[in-house]
Order: structure tokens, then C-alpha cells, then sequence
């Protein structure tokens, strides 16, 4: 029986080298080291084989590798020095002699191999060039289609793979439906033998982060920047914003006209609220803005890690916030401890703190009553 690989089978070869890159000469590579395993196998031999294919023609040849020895024991790995100097007179002990065999019915076996492996290769191909396309979009979001909900976990469909969003990385309250489109931020992706893992998130900060990139022009020219992100996912959120050209409002540019843009935002984190403050070099400043929207009016920095805020009284409420999330928040954007009391409490403080005295000026003047009694 025929063992050659047929010409269209050569030729199918340098299309997948053309079409998905695998380089031809590994793929033959793989299929010669396929073959042995597969002689072995269906032959049960112990025999050291060698098998060469011409990447031109596709014939395939089968060699036995023989150690020359002045004694055999074992004829199917080992060939005599008088056997071996027929071959070629060159040949000494220790020498590896390749004798040429032809296995009956091997041809079925070595398309049905080469078939498999050329599969195998394939899929491993795309395997990687969808990690890589992925791998690429760490850090950035996609859109996909939610495919099922499994032991707490979504299964979103971003199109030839699946990506998973953990429990970790859902928003509370936010309910997944089958068939709906949603968009996530790809945390990270790893290559495994099935294929990409790519894990997502609908809580990171840097969701929130690229959708503002995406619905302003103005962010993605680089003229408005986003200088920092505080999120609490399904709730609340806190953006510091500046701007590169004084003629353009970042707050503004972030709002939109009837604030359009940041509505379509609040709509795709599903009503989650949004505050977007200008950024400012001083960071009193910045401290008063994030605190947004409640007012302030003072802010004393005691160190640069601790900042103490003054509000008015009717203020006080807004600007610690439903459970104290809005303090909260404009601690993590500005990345200080701050301290808010109202206008009322300050004084109180004020009042009450001790004036101190001389105690060497007091002494002598009880000591001039007592020497006047």
C-alpha cells in the first residue's frame, strides 16, 4: 500500500501556512513525530524508527535506527558490524545505521495521523491567536452577550469565545438575563489547553473609566483627562476631571449637552450615580470639589496624608453622605483621611480649647499677693 501523503494534501499545507500561519515545516515536523508514535503503537515494537515526509512530494519514508554492535542481542535495535559495513564500509561500533523498511498497511495509519495532527494544529493555532487578540484587551472593555448563569457565575459571549464574570465581580443587585447585551472589563486572561480564560468585571473602577473615554471625544483627544476614579459598583461613583486647553470645561465636557453623555453612562451601570468634579493642583481645592455636591467652607491640611473639612450646618449630612459614602468617596479620590465637621461643632471645638499660660509669670504674682497680706 501506498504511504505517501498525496499532493493535495502538500498543498492543503501551504494553505493553512497562508491562512492561519502555522508554518509549514512544523506542521511536517509534528506529523513525522506523530507517525513514530503511531508505528509503535499499532506495530508494538520496540524498534528505534526515524520517519522523514519530502515536504515537495509528501513521500514518506520509515527508518529503522540500528546501533552497530560486535554482538546482537536484540536484532531490532541493534545491527552487526559485518551487516553494517555492507551498508556502507565507513560504519565502526557505537555508529547509528538507518536501514530503510516499508510496514505493510501503514499508509491508512499515516493519513489518519497526519489528518489528526494537522487538526490538532489548527486549533491550537486559533487557540492562540484568540489569546493574543484578548490578551491585547486586558485592561479595556468589550461587549458580549449574556450566555447563561452557572454556580453564581455569567457566561458572557464576546463571539468565538466565552468570558466569565465571578460573583467577586458582580455589581449587587444588578440582574443578569439570558440574550441581553452587556458590556464588562476584561480583568485578565489566561491561556489554557481549551482555549483563552478571560475573567471580566462589571465592578472595576476602570469600567467606568473607559465608558467615559469612549462617549467623550474630547477624552479621547486627550484634551480632558481623567485624573482619578472612585467607585462604589451600583451605587455611587466619584470622577476627577481636568482639562489641557483652559477654553474647555471638563466638567462640562464630561456632562454634555442636557447631559447626555454621562446619562448614557448612568444607563449602561444601570442608575448607578455619578459625580464629576474638577481636579485641582491645590489640594484643599481638590478636597472641597470632591466633596461634591455638598459645600464647603474651609479645609485645613494638617498633614499630607489627613485633611480636616468645615461645612455649614445643613450641610453636614450631604457632605458625610448615606452611610457615610460620599466621604467616603472623595477620601478614595483624593487619596486622603478627611475629617468633616460643621460649622457649629468647630466653634464649639475652638471654645473649648484650653489658653495657655505662663507659669512662671503666674507664680510671681501669687507670690506678690501673699507678701502683700
Amino acid at each position: 500500500m501506498n504511504m505517501d501523503l498525496n499532493l493535495d494534501f502538500i498543498e492543503a499545507l501551504d494553505d493553512i501556512e497562508r491562512e492561519k500561519g502555522i508554518n509549514k515545516e512544523i506542521l511536517l515536523e509534528a506529523i513525522e513525530a506523530a507517525l513514530v508514535s503511531a508505528y509503535k503503537k499499532n506495530f508494538g515494537t520496540a524498534q528505534n524508527v526515524r520517519i522523514n515526509i519530502d515536504k515537495e512530494t509528501g513521500k514518506i519514508q520509515v527508518f529503522a535506527r540500528k546501533e552497530v554492535v560486535e554482538e546482537i542481542n536484540d536484532p531490532r535495535t541493534e545491527i552487526s558490524l559485518k551487516e553494517a559495513r555492507e551498508i556502507n564500509p565507513n560504519y565502526d561500533i557505537s555508529d547509528i545505521v538507518e536501514v530503510e523498511i516499508k510496514p505493510k498497511n501503514f499508509g491508512r495509519i499515516a493519513a489518519q495521523t497526519a489528518k489528526q495532527v494537522v487538526i490538532q494544529r489548527i486549533r491550537e493555532a486559533e487557540r492562540n491567536i484568540m489569546y493574543e487578540e484578548f490578551a491585547k484587551k486586558e485592561d479595556d472593555i468589550v461587549t458580549g452577550i449574556i450566555q447563561r448563569y452557572e454556580n453564581n457565575n455569567v457566561f458572557i459571549d464576546l463571539g468565538r469565545v466565552e468570558a466569565i464574570l465571578a460573583p467577586s465581580e458582580q455589581v449587587p443587585g444588578e440582574i443578569y438575563k439570558q440574550g441581553d447585551r452587556i458590556k464588562v472589563y476584561i480583568l485578565e486572561v489566561k491561556k489554557t489547553t481549551k482555549g483563552p480564560l478571560i475573567m471580566v468585571s462589571r465592578t472595576h473602577p476602570g469600567l467606568l473609566k473607559r465608558l467615559f473615554e469612549l462617549e467623550v471625544p474630547e477624552i479621547y483627544e486627550g484634551i480632558v483627562v481623567i485624573e482619578a476614579v472612585a467607585r462604589e459598583a451600583g451605587s455611587r461613583s466619584k470622577i476627577a476631571v481636568s482639562s489641557r486647553d483652559e477654553n474647555v470645561d471638563p466638567v462640562g465636557a464630561c456632562v454634555g449637552a442636557k447631559g447626555a453623555r454621562v446619562q448614557a453612562i448612568v444607563n449602561e451601570l444601570r442608575g448607578e450615580k455619578i459625580d464629576i468634579i474638577e481636579w485641582s493642583e491645590d489640594p484643599a481645592q481638590y478636597v472641597a470639589n470632591a466633596l461634591s455636591p455638598a459645600k464647603v467652607l474651609s479645609v485645613e491640611l494638617v498633614d499630607d496624608k489627613v485633611a480636616k473639612v468645615v461645612v455649614p450646618d445643613y450641610q453636614l449630612s450631604l457632605a458625610i453622605g448615606k452611610e457615610g459614602q460620599n466621604a467616603r468617596l472623595a477620601a478614595k479620590l483624593t487619596g486622603l483621611k478627611i475629617d468633616i465637621k460643621s460649622d457649629q461643632q468647630e466653634k464649639i471645638t475652638q471654645q473649648n480649647v484650653l489658653i495657655p499660660f505662663d507659669l512662671e509669670k503666674e507664680g510671681d504674682n501669687i507670690n506678690e499677693k501673699e507678701e502683700d497680706t
